[in-house]
């Protein structure tokens, strides 16, 4: 069904269907619902289409690269394809690679690990962990953290002038996010990649939050590397993408060492060996590949490009306008903003609620209504501490707050969606807030291994 279709009956489906779009979950006071996953920013549920796609391949199943046989041929082929997909979605150019991963984690460790030496990182304290930690992994490589700004200008002025201060001067890499796991704004990726250009630095964006919601064009955006990851763009868990600039990856030693990552090895006179390694992407991709997890993330970027981004995020802007006028209607509910309420933003809102601890709402939105948020530190913590004004160095675990219902703590409530979600679910979310602040939780919740549950 195309999205212009859907938009004549929203109330019955979303634009791309997704597997579970019809699991029955038992509430705690009787009966069962539709579950409502809002919780897109953590994994995004597969399309129908990706599962669709990988279950027809899975007979053929094969090994890859240099096998004779005529699977390992099919699936050579199609791990390669998966690749131009992926690159053709990005945006690629000629000389530009496209590594796999496991994960936009992964993809970043990967970045951190080729980087030269005495490079000086600059990254924002609003940064997911995956983007924030990898740097200081590398004992010759400087890491200079941004404090969180206020206002997009603000995150390209903070950086200029950072970078105009670097001493001494010599490679650089800016990290930046492409839309905030925690609040959903958009980054201005264009002008922090001007900035970086302009002072001889490099940047990589992470669009683990950004791709699934919007195009993203290596070029357009004059990025050098881009980092996602499959699960949160409708594909299974386990592979990731590190796209850009060949030279860094080439020039530095592999990530892994081992078959796949080589391409000639011979024994020395001195009982050594010598090794001459690829200078593709296969530099990186040691041992043996996750072909399936390729394949399904380019079953994803052919389904989001066939739908068309422009439909689907006019969509997802109605459902956006939709929580959040809602939750407006809440006093007691504050929805977390760096850069302010009219920010563009993807869908994903992270709000907390006088009175409530997190915990306890997020635990009364699934065991009473059938929603499934996420509450906790969303592996950002410098950035929630600060939209909830706490010191930095007040405690808080992610996801697993030590106050009791109805205390504080420092955690937050995150609701997240995409062009797989029902106009339904979203409505069942605003329903279900207005109704536990206004009537309080129909069942009793105790705390169990840091998490609060029903008391059965």
């Amino acid at each position: 069904m195309s999205v212009s279709a859907v938009a004549a009956d929203r109330s019955v489906c979303a634009p791309l269907p997704v597997l579970g779009r019809d699991v029955r979950v038992p509430l705690v006071t009787g009966g069962e619902v539709d579950y409502a996953a809002l919780d897109y920013a953590a994994s995004a549920p597969a399309l129908q289409r990706v599962w669709d796609d990988v279950a027809a391949y899975a007979p053929y199943y094969g090994s890859v690269h240099r096998g004779a046989g005529y699977l390992s041929q099919l699936s050579t082929d199609l791990f390669e394809n998966s690749r131009r997909t992926i690159a053709e979605f990005l945006g690629c150019g000629a000389e530009d690679q496209v590594v796999f991963t496991r994960s936009t984690t992964d993809s970043l460790n990967l970045l951190a690990a080729v980087l030269p030496q005495n490079t000086r990182v600059f990254v924002f304290e609003t940064e997911h962990h995956a983007s924030l930690l990898p740097w200081e992994q590398r004992a010759d490589v400087a890491v200079t953290y941004l404090n969180a700004p206020r206002t997009p200008r603000q995150a390209v002025d903070t950086l200029e002038k950072a970078l105009a201060e670097r001493e001494p001067y010599g490679p650089a890499l800016v990290c930046v996010t492409g839309a905030s796991n925690v609040t959903g704004e958009l980054w201005p990726v264009r002008e922090l990649a001007a900035a970086a250009h302009a002072h001889g630095a490099r940047i990589v964006l992470d669009a683990a939050q950004l791709v699934p919601h919007h195009p993203v064009d290596i070029a357009e955006l004059d990025v050098d590397w881009v980092a996602f990851s499959g699960h949160k763009l409708y594909a299974p868990f386990g592979a990731g993408v590190l796209a850009g600039r060949a030279d860094w990856l080439q020039d530095a030693a592999p990530y892994l060492a081992g078959g796949g990552a080589s391409r000639k090895v011979s024994r020395r006179t001195d009982g050594g060996v010598d090794v001459e390694w690829h200078t593709t992407a296969a530099r990186h991709e040691a041992g043996s590949p996750n072909v399936i997890g390729a394949y399904a993330i380019a079953s994803a970027c052919r389904a989001l490009s066939e739908a068309g981004f422009e439909g689907l995020i006019a969509r997802e802007q109605e459902l956006i306008t939709r929580v959040r006028e809602g939750l407006a209607e809440v006093p007691e509910v504050n929805v977390l903003s760096l850069f302010g309420a009219d920010a563009a933003r993807v869908g994903v809102l992270s709000f907390v609620v006088e009175g409530w601890n997190s915990s306890h709402f997020a635990a009364a939105l699934s065991a009473e209504y059938g929603i499934g948020v996420r509450d906790g530190l969303f592996c950002a913590h410098p950035l929630v501490r600060t939209l909830l004004g706490s010191e930095p160095q007040e405690p808080g675990e992610c996801g697993a707050p030590d106050s009791a219902p109805g205390e504080r703590s420092l955690n937050a409530i995150r609701v997240s969606f995409g062009a797989g979600t029902p106009d339904e679910h979203v409505d069942r979310f605003v329903r279900a807030v207005k109704e536990l602040v206004a009537d309080g939780a129909r069942w009793n919740y105790r705390t169990e291994d840091g998490r609060c549950v029903p008391a059965v």
